[in-house]
């Protein structure tokens, strides 16, 4: 029985690693095609953070670095969730220094904060 769940936990860890690649090397292409923009996003985000946050939050963050910085609405059209749900995870993620807030206008966005990546290197 141990030996399964085990076994579970190293395939689901496998598959989170799997798409942690595909993520980077997606990172990758857009640093390339995109610029600045999108490098401060692919610095920010390191595999020990994803791993270490909920999987609701995880979801979010991850669906954010993949499009880059976005608003609630933006992240909510790409999870399938209520806007006001993903509104929460993000200022939850902004609360724990992940994700940075800024206001453009009259929108409020999001983006991966870059401080993180300052911690991973230290």
């Amino acid at each position: 029985m141990d030996s399964e769940l085990l076994e579970q936990v190293v395939n689901n860890l496998k598959e989170i690693n799997s798409k942690l690649d595909r993520l980077i090397l997606q990172a990758e292409f857009k640093e390339d095609q995109v610029g600045e923009k999108s490098k401060i996003i692919a610095d920010s985000l390191d595999v020990i953070t994803l791993l270490s946050l909920p999987d609701h939050l995880r979801t979010t963050a991850t669906t954010l670095f993949e499009i880059g910085p976005a608003t609630a609405d933006e992240i909510a059209n790409v999870t399938n969730k209520e806007r006001a749900v993903e509104s929460n995870y993000l200022n939850q993620l902004v609360r724990m220094n992940h994700v940075k807030k800024y206001r453009d206008g009259r929108k409020v966005y999001f983006r991966i904060n870059e401080s993180l990546r300052k911690k991973c290197i230290e």
